[in-house]
């Protein structure tokens, strides 16, 4: 299923501090009988582009469905002699020769975000022509801590203040473990903003990142969080920013809450070490902040420690399958459909077929056909070939 929807996509495509940024780094970027590769090309907006600027081929890779939009958009404009699309993960891809150009757009409301690190080094590694041009260059991430009661609110008030006559506090401690996506105003900000990594996508290879930041309070006033965001350089003199007061409209702001509201003073410290942890499909954040008064080092006012792993309920039984040493003892029914359904893929049988034996091995499950032959065809789009 895709991330975005039509209207999603119609979103990003009408941001125009970042499409004309992106426009422009092309402009600067892409020759007459240029070679291009549009990674995660969406409704296919760099593709056409790219066709406008004279590039004699371009290849343009997008997993989801949106492809088939972008197609019929290339038809409609008269390029799709010159588009190839391939709807697949980049990583899963080859080209006859290397890209003179290479751009993309695969991030979140941060660079961490799904596979887009891993699918830029790849793509660097393996299908960029030798002195070709990457476009992002360069993503700088930025932290800096935020005054921001009402949004605080949201995540805290359903729980510590409610008309039922209940404690529902235990609830806290999750809601605080997760981060989400917010606007704040420059004025918002209590420190002045400090860089905790720079992802140069010429020589990326890690998809993880840690690093430390001092943020010494400029005002006095109450710290509710931290306020994450990127400057992006896509080509030298070419970039845009997510920053506090922006004028974006698909980008805004990460917004990490405190494990409760810090009041600070002017001059006074607080230390936070950020890490992004690729587990999965998905990064785990963890942030560990400490207030200290600098007239007195050794006394350190508040420390949390906060992971969005802590953020999402886990039950013990559900923690335990996941150790290293668990064996299961066997397949639970979902895992004997996907099974089964997988091994006779394999063996080349029709789903149809496939359709008809889950029917009559599972027919509490499967009732009728169709729905046999639906759960199949899912498993196929996402396995078969």
């Amino acid at each position: 299923m895709s991330i975005y929807s039509v209207h999603g996509h119609g979103v990003m495509v009408a941001d125009r501090n970042r499409t004309d940024t992106y426009i422009e780094a092309m402009r600067r970027s892409v020759k007459p009988g240029a070679l291009v590769l549009d990674l995660g090309a969406g409704s296919g907006l760099f593709s056409l582009v790219a066709c406008q600027l004279g590039a004699r081929k371009v290849v343009a890779v997008e997993p989801d469905e949106i492809i088939q939009v972008a197609r019929a958009i290339a038809t409609d404009c008269g390029y799709a002699d010159r588009i190839e699309f391939i709807q697949a993960c980049s990583t899963q891809i080859s080209l006859p020769e290397g890209a003179d150009v290479i751009v993309s757009d695969l991030r979140g409301v941060l660079p961490f975000f799904g596979s887009h690190l891993g699918s830029l080094a790849d793509a660097r590694r393996r299908l960029l022509a030798p002195g070709g041009i990457l476009i992002p260059r360069e993503d700088t991430v930025w932290v800096a801590l935020v005054e921001s009661p009402d949004l605080y609110r949201t995540h805290v008030g359903p729980w510590e203040d409610n008309e039922f006559g209940l404690d529902m506090r235990a609830a806290l401690n999750f809601s605080t473990n997760g981060w989400c996506k917010a606007r704040f105003r420059p004025e918002q900000l209590l420190a002045k903003p400090q860089c905790w990594t720079r992802l140069d996508y010429t020589d990326l290879e890690e998809t993880d990142a840690r690093g430390e930041v001092a943020l010494t309070m400029s005002r006095t006033g109450t710290a509710h969080g931290l306020c994450v965001w990127f400057d992006a350089t896509l080509v030298e003199g070419v970039g845009f920013s997510n920053a506090p007061g922006a004028s974006e409209q698909v980008y805004a702001q990460a917004f990490f809450p405190l494990t409760r509201p810090l009041v600070l003073k002017t001059g006074d410290v607080v230390s936070v070490a950020l890490r992004a942890d690729r587990v999965g499909d998905d990064y785990q954040w963890t942030w560990e902040t400490r207030a200290a008064d600098p007239n007195e080092p050794v006394w350190e006012r508040s420390v949390f420690k906060q992971s969005t792993f802590l953020g999402s309920p886990r039950s013990l039984e559900r923690l335990r399958k996941r150790c290293a040493d668990h064996v299961p003892s066997r397949l639970t029914e979902d895992g004997q459909i996907v099974w089964l359904i997988l091994e006779r893929m394999q063996n080349a049988m029709p789903l149809g077929a496939i359709a008809r034996e889950l029917l009559e091995r599972f027919p509490k499950r499967f009732p009728r056909w169709e729905a046999a032959l639906g759960h199949v065809g899912e498993l196929s789009e996402r396995y078969g070939q």
